[in-house]
């Protein structure tokens, strides 16, 4: 599946589909799933685990976020996407389509006039389309990441899943954590029995009959877009913002002009803002420097101020990290890049740290001869690469021995691994809290008895008659 366009899979007879739109990247995915209770016939019990990703959506441009001063512009960004979900979602079923606008981080960033306005913009170009639009929200944080682990431990029938027999069971398995890194924030969430010491980390959540505590927190301002421009922020103060300026996390032989409000157009580099004029130009030369690198990347976070009994950094609570993970988004992709570009396996934190000093000492010419297709984001590897080092090890306190527990995946089967599926679940209540009733399986279970008793007994049967047979015709001898 790519952006031009993706092949429909049907559905079986009774099928709903769902779409939400990712506000922040402009991404949206069509999710086929069984009809349930208030939208079909058959009670959503009997399908708990079968929603799936159908096919995915792509935009022209940024996320809807960078639109706060052209808010109709917005609107306009999501045209090419909701066209295609005209061509591929069957057009008897557009009018039945629940269509719902979640925005993330991005949108998060902005003050309330701004965010109002971008919104209001976007909801008039989703009720021109025959889709059932259902309304837009900004995702807190906290929603963000827990719908992110939602999402990843259903696709992987970790809450619930039916046995050989057709029963409704609960795996002995554990709940992955999950690791969420976007463009503006990042998240991580997790099942623990630890003791979380700030209510505001912790959400209790009952799905399937069975009750989980789960720690989560949301790193505003520690996406991946957003910690480029920081770090630019830090780099620039640090050289008094001189026409020409070294940067040690970009590679050699790499420069570029910028303008300062490309710098301090965020929230979260706005406090850092120079009183010079921001049409003033800049030229940031790579300098290629791995441990230079990483100390200015450090400097993005404060190991320091903690008044718990732990933290990860900036003072927020965290339990230590236990069990598996799944790290995701730009998670995957720096650690795909490293693998299939840099050629380099990642097992333990030091493997990541060993290439991320690689990546910053290969040069500009180098890398676009090992990736022309990435040109646009190649030079922010080294960066990236050195940021994601520090904030699993020095933030979330990854070790040699649960490091090896993390997952960079992109996908769990055929579905991507994102808050959107996790949304969706909760909008349409597919997720029950009681346990599925087992009314279903248990009618289910008798079927296979009753074939498996009847296989039994015909096998009897025949083995019975062979041997008469041979007996009569030993007889007869």
């Amino acid at each position: 599946v790519d952006g031009h366009g993706c092949q429909w899979m049907p559905l079986a007879a009774c099928g709903c589909l769902w779409m939400p739109i990712n506000a922040h990247g402009s991404l949206g995915a069509v999710y086929g799933c069984p009809c349930y209770l208030g939208e079909a016939k058959l009670p959503m019990e009997h399908f708990p685990t079968t929603c799936r990703e159908q096919c995915c959506l792509f935009s022209t441009g940024p996320g809807i976020s960078s639109y706060s001063s052209n808010p109709p512009a917005a609107g306009t960004s999501l045209v090419q996407c909701l066209n295609q979900a005209l061509r591929d979602v069957p057009k008897e079923k557009h009018v039945g389509t629940p269509l719902y606008l979640g925005a993330t981080a991005g949108m998060r960033l902005l003050h309330q006039q701004a965010s109002d306005a971008v919104l209001g913009a976007v909801a008039a170009t989703l009720k021109s389309y025959p889709f059932d639009f259902r309304g837009s929200k900004i995702l807190s944080g906290e929603e963000e990441g827990v719908f992110g682990w939602v999402t990843a431990n259903y696709l992987l029938e970790n809450f619930i899943k039916r046995g050989w027999l057709g029963e409704w069971i609960q795996p002995q398995k554990k709940t992955l954590g999950a690791m969420d890194f976007g463009g503006a924030s990042t998240q991580i969430t997790f099942e623990t029995r630890d003791t979380i010491e700030d209510p505001r980390n912790e959400v209790m959540l009952k799905l399937y009959g069975q009750t989980y505590k789960v720690y989560t927190h949301s790193f505003l301002c520690y996406g991946r877009d957003q910690v480029l421009k920081r770090l630019l922020s830090k780099l620039l103060q640090a050289e008094r913002y001189q026409a020409t300026v070294s940067h040690p996390c970009l590679p050699t032989g790499y420069h570029k002009n910028l303008s300062l409000s490309s710098v301090y157009n965020s929230p979260c580099t706005e406090k850092e803002r120079p009183s010079l004029a921001l049409d003033t130009t800049v030229t940031v030369v790579g300098t290629g420097n791995g441990s230079l690198c990483a100390l200015h990347v450090n400097k993005l976070f404060d190991f320091t101020s903690c008044s718990f009994s732990r933290c990860s950094f900036d003072g927020i609570f965290q339990p230590e990290v236990s069990g598996n993970f799944i790290a995701f988004s730009a998670f995957f992709y720096t650690v795909d890049f490293i693998q299939t570009v840099m050629g380099r396996p990642v097992r333990l934190p030091s493997d990541l740290k060993d290439a991320a000093e690689m990546i910053c000492a290969t040069s500009w010419s180098e890398l676009l001869q090992k990736a022309p297709k990435l040109e646009k984001r190649l030079p922010d590897y080294c960066a990236i690469t050195m940021f994601v080092y520090l904030l699993t090890t020095k933030g979330y306190n990854f070790n040699n021995h649960s490091f090896p527990n993390i997952a960079f995946q992109k996908k769990a089967g055929d579905t991507s691994i994102g808050w959107a599926l996790g949304y969706m679940l909760n909008l349409t209540n597919m997720i029950p809290a009681e346990k599925p009733s087992s009314h279903k399986s248990m009618l289910y279970n008798y079927w296979v008895i009753l074939i498996l008793l009847f296989v039994v007994t015909t096998l009897t049967s025949l083995v019975t008659a062979v041997c008469l047979l041979r007996q009569s015709k030993s007889g007869t001898i």
